[in-house]
């Protein structure tokens, strides 16, 4: 009888050849990850994160709200609890909301609203039933901590009609808020900020500087606004290294960020906003004032998209095939400016930069004299690598930067200044 034993010879090429497709099968999969999902639990709903100064006659902005919560007719709960006078800022909104074809309602619900408990209000199975009834809702702007006042319990879990808000959230309805209202929207928020550079030579503070926000977007992502005539970028990065944040979002004045459930991010309006990264960020423990090394920082101009989860981007219609030639720059000579934190100074820096055959630019922050520690300033150092890439509409004199480095370090300006004769 012949054995059916296999020959040694022919298990070892099996074996090899066993081994070998696993490699590939490994490496492939390594090669290409899968793309994370949007959790199956996530909030169906849209938000619109306006910086604030909403003009009347940006149509591009009252519009989408209006259709993303229905269109004709959609009923959007105005939630005015930041202001100082709640009507009064409640029925403008309504007013621009019902112009675009809204019907837009008051939600009687503030700290500041006369003859009202808002503790009681909060609670009102009449009030949450309103807001359930809405398909779309909108934070006006003033002081965010009223918001979250007006809407968190004492031991911070959510009132009734925060509840009935994130119902509406959940279910595909629209949340809308503008500066007071853009500020709730992550689960940080400023709260009493300090002017910028002053938060950068002392640092922040929980329950201060900084205060629990609402958390619409997740916690993974911080939110700011009035970003670049204010130049709060700089104000970001403390917040962000402090919570933990890798990504933060700030939108400047008269434009909005529509963030949809699938987590695309669509900039729309009359500018843009910022898109900072500090996944690869480092701070040197050893230099005594506020410092951080490879962050990297871009300009979603209007029309842009990311994705944030995928981290795709995708240009506006007028960039898409105009994307720079790091070969052929535009310009050649250096840039810097002295007041980094000055009206859109950083924006400038970065269109500047990006189509130019130098390879990074210098802007500089200082205080006045009788600031705190009139002495310290900061250096931010925007680099080009390998992974920078900028697109020029071709519309108009505007730019779309992707991954600059931003390094910031400290430096001293020795007092007092003398004027040479």
């Amino acid at each position: 009888m012949k054995s059916s034993t296999i020959p040694l010879q022919k298990l070892c090429t099996a074996f090899l050849l066993t081994v070998a497709l696993a490699i590939t099968g490994m490496q492939a999969v390594m090669a290409a990850p899968a793309t994370p999902a949007v959790p199956a639990n996530a909030p169906q709903g849209t938000l619109v994160i306006i910086g604030g100064g909403l003009r009347a006659d940006n149509a591009e902005v009252w519009q989408r709200i209006v259709d993303l919560a229905g269109g004709k007719g959609a009923r959007i709960a105005v939630m005015a609890s930041a202001s100082i006078n709640p009507e009064k800022s409640g029925a403008s909104i309504m007013a621009k909301l019902n112009q675009y074809g809204a019907d837009a309602f008051f939600i009687p619900l503030g700290v500041k609203l006369a003859n009202s408990d808002y503790r009681k209000a909060a609670e009102d199975p009449a009030i949450v039933t309103q807001i359930k009834s809405a398909s779309g809702i909108y934070f006006a702007g003033g002081d965010q901590g009223r918001i979250t006042q007006a809407l968190l319990r004492p031991d911070g879990s959510r009132t009734a009609a925060l509840e009935a808000i994130w119902s509406v959230y959940r279910g595909g309805g629209v949340i809308a808020g503008s500066s007071a209202g853009a500020a709730i929207m992550s689960t940080t928020m400023f709260y009493d900020a300090r002017p910028v550079l002053d938060m950068l030579k002392m640092g922040v503070t929980d329950g201060r500087e900084i205060a629990p926000g609402l958390g619409f977007i997740g916690s993974d992502v911080f939110v700011d606004q009035h970003l670049l005539v204010r130049g709060r970028f700089a104000r970001m990065i403390p917040v962000m290294l402090k919570k933990g944040y890798h990504i933060g979002l700030g939108i400047d004045e008269n434009s909005a960020m529509i963030v949809d459930a699938k987590r695309d991010v669509e900039v729309i309006g009359y500018s843009g906003a910022l898109l900072i990264d500090l996944s690869g960020a480092i701070s040197d423990r050893g230099v005594k004032n506020f410092n951080i090394s490879n962050a990297a920082i871009s300009y979603l101009d209007r029309g842009d998209k990311f994705n944030l989860i995928t981290k795709v981007f995708t240009p506006s219609p007028d960039k898409a095939d105009n994307k720079l030639d790091p070969n052929q720059p535009d310009m050649r000579e250096p840039v810097f400016t002295n007041d980094i934190l000055g009206n859109n100074a950083v924006l400038d820096l970065m269109g500047n930069l990006i189509d130019n055959a130098q390879q990074e630019a210098i802007g500089i922050a200082f205080g006045n004299p009788r600031d705190p520690y009139p002495d310290l300033g900061f250096e931010f150092r925007f680099s080009k690598t390998v992974n920078s890439v900028g697109y020029s509409s071709t519309e108009a004199e505007a730019y779309s930067v992707l991954k600059l480095r931003l390094d910031i370090r400290p430096i001293q300006l020795r007092q007092p200044l003398y004027r040479y004769k």
